[in-house]
């Protein structure tokens, strides 16, 4: 790779790393605020109760869903089951209200009618989804998808979790949705700029977005050049040029890859 290709592949990363800080420190603020919230419970004397934490969830939440055309369309706080004692399983989420098929707002926000009772049929356990059992195994942040969210929104979906704590163990954690035909709509024209194709994947080559529109969401970006090159990122930690043009690089912290093609 010249220098001038390699800024330029930097350049780009470091534009769709920006396309997620702000998610990004929207949830550690929304964890340091529920820790809180739960130091005050002990502070109290009084044990944790959902009652008490869905409106101050609520209050967190419902700016980021309001705001005109941004890229949250749902977040909450889902409790590690036990932890309150008024909701041994809770899943607090909210979500904007969005037109069909243009993908609009309608402006309004509504609150997630979860199944939380195991003797359910339609109950599910979310600690054996991946934006739970990650962060529950790691503490660290953790971006999920894409994939279709039948939990919450029936829609292609990138979700950002981090893990709440308290007196050492988890109690939950706090999280974002982002529909990705919104996520699309600031990533394409980044992608665009690059000569060539452009795609975003995940850490499995699975397709968030691309400038080739034969490219699909949730499809896996096949090709052998293309899978060598991947995996030699996976396993070298820097970006990777392959003999047919393929380049590859991580966009920042976000678990996301740009693949560039010429």
């Amino acid at each position: 790779m010249t220098g001038t290709v390699a800024e330029h592949d930097a350049h780009i990363t470091d534009r769709i790393e920006g396309t997620f800080a702000p998610l990004f420190a929207l949830v550690e603020d929304w964890r340091t605020a529920v820790q809180g919230e739960f130091r005050a419970f002990a502070e109290q004397g009084a044990a944790p109760a959902a009652a008490v934490l869905d409106p101050f969830m609520e209050s967190l939440a419902r700016p980021a869903l309001e705001a005109p055309g941004g890229l949250v369309t749902g977040a909450g706080f889902v409790a590690t089951p036990g932890v309150f004692a008024d909701a041994p399983w809770h899943l607090a989420w909210w979500l904007r209200e969005i037109h069909g098929l243009d993908r609009g707002d309608r402006g309004g926000v509504r609150r997630l009618e979860a199944v939380n009772d195991p003797d359910s049929d339609q109950f599910r356990d979310y600690r054996q989804l991946e934006w739970w059992k990650v962060p529950e195994r790691t503490g660290e942040r953790h971006v999920t998808g894409p994939y279709v969210d039948y939990l919450c929104t029936d829609d292609y979906t990138v979700t950002v979790t981090t893990p709440v704590a308290h007196e050492g163990r988890m109690v939950g954690v706090v999280g974002i949705d982002v529909h990705v035909s919104r996520l699309e709509r600031v990533i394409l024209p980044i992608l665009r700029e690059a000569a060539g194709t452009g795609t975003i994947v995940n850490a499995s080559g699975r397709v968030v977005a691309s400038s080739d529109s034969h490219r699909v969401t949730g499809t896996l970006l096949r090709g052998e050049d293309v899978q060598s090159a991947l995996t030699a990122l996976r396993e070298g930690g820097g970006p990777v040029g392959g003999a047919d043009g393929t380049r590859v690089s991580r966009c920042g912290d976000t678990a996301l890859i740009l693949v560039l093609q010429d």
